[in-house]
C-alpha cells in the first residue's frame, strides 16, 4: 500500500480558505433562501459542512470558519442594503429575485464583501465568485456574475485596476 501524499501547507494558505469559506457561505445562504430558514438554522460551523476533506473523488479545502459567519450573517444583516444594489447591477426587467436561488446567493456574498468589506481589493472578491459561479454552472452565468459585480464594485467607489 503506497503512503497518503502529504499535504502542501501552501495549498491550504489563507485565500484558498477564504474562497472555500466564500463557497460554504453560499451554499448556506441558498439553504436559508429557499428554505425560509433564519441564520441560526443554518450557520453551523464549517467542520461540519463537506469542506476539507475528500467526497466522491473531490478534495475539498477546509474553510476559513470566521470569514465564513462574517459573510453569512453580514449578508444576513444588510440584505436590506445588498438587495438593491445587486438590483441595480442586474439588467433591466431582472430583479433579484427572479435571478436563481443559486445566482442570488453568490450576488448577494460577493455584494456584501464589496460594499462592506473595504480590506479585501474588489477584484479579489469578484475573482472568488466567479471561481464559486464555476462551481455551479458551465454556461455564461459566471459572465454576468462578473459583470454584476464590476458595477456593484463602481458604485461602491472601489478602484477596479487596484490588486493590494
Amino acid at each position: 500500500m503506497a503512503d497518503a501524499p502529504k499535504r502542501d501547507p501552501q495549498s491550504e494558505r489563507p485565500a484558498n480558505q477564504r474562497g472555500a469559506a466564500c463557497l460554504a457561505a453560499v451554499q448556506a445562504l441558498y439553504q436559508m433562501d429557499v428554505g425560509r430558514a433564519t441564520l441560526r438554522g443554518h450557520a453551523r460551523p464549517v467542520r461540519q459542512l463537506p469542506l476539507g476533506r475528500e467526497i466522491e473523488g473531490e478534495q475539498y479545502l477546509p474553510a476559513d470558519a470566521d470569514f465564513f459567519r462574517q459573510i453569512v450573517s453580514g449578508v444576513t444583516k444588510h440584505q436590506l442594503a445588498i438587495d438593491p444594489a445587486v438590483d441595480r447591477a442586474l439588467a433591466d426587467g431582472w430583479p433579484v429575485e427572479r435571478v436563481d436561488a443559486t445566482l442570488r446567493a453568490i450576488l448577494r456574498a460577493a455584494a456584501f464583501e464589496l460594499l462592506r468589506r473595504k480590506d479585501i481589493p474588489p477584484r479579489v472578491v469578484i475573482t472568488e465568485y466567479i471561481d464559486v459561479a464555476k462551481a455551479f454552472y458551465e454556461d455564461d452565468a459566471t459572465g454576468m456574475v462578473n459583470a454584476a459585480l464590476d458595477a456593484i464594485a463602481r458604485e461602491a467607489g472601489s478602484d477596479l485596476s487596484e490588486t493590494k
